[in-house]
């Protein structure tokens, strides 16, 4: 058989393997309040190349902003969301503003809550991975803190009581 005979085939076969190399990871996570607390509403994460989208809506807030951190355990368990742990740092950085390069891979830009308390928050992760390495943020959990982030206060950025929390899953 010659190759052009198995040409076809084997660009079939090319095609079929970037395809499903290319797929996107995503991964989501549904927030629901701590005890005492009314915030609420989901983050979807997409990976895309090297860099992970973050999208996220919250309602509940009071005005203004408020951390939003990737946490280290996929725990939401007890009424104040201390399950989750401190904030997910495989790299041992020091907590930062994720704009610079010295930051906890869970360090996430801050939501921004209008007066009716709803925070819309689009922004991109260079920190953290989906679906493997130490960065992986399947099975961890994202936390919404009471207060503004001073991302300088180690190591939590000074943000106050755990006002939401949701375990991120593969989606």
């Amino acid at each position: 058989m010659s190759v052009r005979t198995f040409a076809p085939l084997l660009g079939g076969l090319i095609a079929i393997c970037f395809a499903a190399g290319a797929a996107a990871q995503t991964a989501t996570a549904t927030l629901s309040p701590t005890a005492g607390n009314s915030a609420s509403g989901a983050v979807s994460f997409t990976q895309k190349g090297d860099k992970v989208t973050l999208s996220a809506k919250v309602s509940g807030l009071a005005p203004g902003g408020h951390g939003f951190h990737i946490h280290e355990k996929g725990d939401c368990s007890a009424p104040d969301g201390t399950s989750a742990g401190g904030h997910f740092n495989p790299t041992g950085k020091a907590h930062g503003n994720p704009a610079s390069p010295e930051h906890h891979a869970g360090d996430m830009p801050m939501l921004q809550a209008d007066a009716s308390g709803n925070a819309s928050l689009t922004a991109e992760l260079d920190a953290v991975a989906i679906g493997g390495g130490v960065t992986d943020i399947v099975g961890k959990s994202v936390i919404v803190h009471k207060d503004a982030d001073d991302f300088k206060t180690q190591p939590t950025g000074n943000s106050g009581a755990r006002v939401a929390c949701g375990i991120i899953t593969k989606s």
